[in-house]
């Protein structure tokens, strides 16, 4: 069964994850342009689970957090969890909200690899990724002409 991606808000918690993300960190835009592409997917996304079982971790949420990982050099999924634990900026990129439990690392692992051995996810997601990536070297570029000019 299909995990959700939906975030709530908490009954005690002070803290607005969006408020307190630089609005001019790179990783912003990054994950503007991964949910755009992650959008697009949702229906395959939904062909690819069933409407009944134990919820799974969201295939969005897997998917941000193991780019996390490559752009971070995270090691191992046990690492990524750890910082997922107690990094604002992880967390919200990844889709979790502050009170939100963190996923097992093995549990992880073995959605992630379930989700990436489909044939339907590689033929889908080829094109969206590049599709960010071609984005992202946009936005790199532009960003470092805007530095150099005085």
């Amino acid at each position: 069964m299909r995990g959700s991606d939906e975030t709530s808000g908490s009954l005690f918690s002070y803290i607005d994850l969006e408020a307190r993300i630089p609005a001019r960190i790179l990783l912003r835009k990054i994950r503007q342009v991964v949910n755009t592409a992650l959008g697009s997917l949702d229906a395959t996304f939904a062909a690819l689970y069933t409407d009944f079982g134990r919820p799974s971790i969201a295939p969005e949420r897997l998917i941000r957090a193991s780019l996390l990982q490559i752009l971070f050099s995270i090691r191992s999924e046990r690492q990524l969890m750890e910082q997922m634990e107690y990094n604002l900026l992880f967390r919200w990129f990844g889709g979790l909200g502050i009170d939100d439990p963190v996923w097992v690392p093995t549990v992880f692992s073995k959605n992630r690899d379930r989700l990436l051995s489909t044939e339907i996810s590689r033929e889908v997601m080829a094109p969206s990724w590049r599709t960010v990536k071609s984005r992202l070297c946009y936005w790199t570029t532009c960003q470092r002409r805007c530095k150099t000019r005085p």
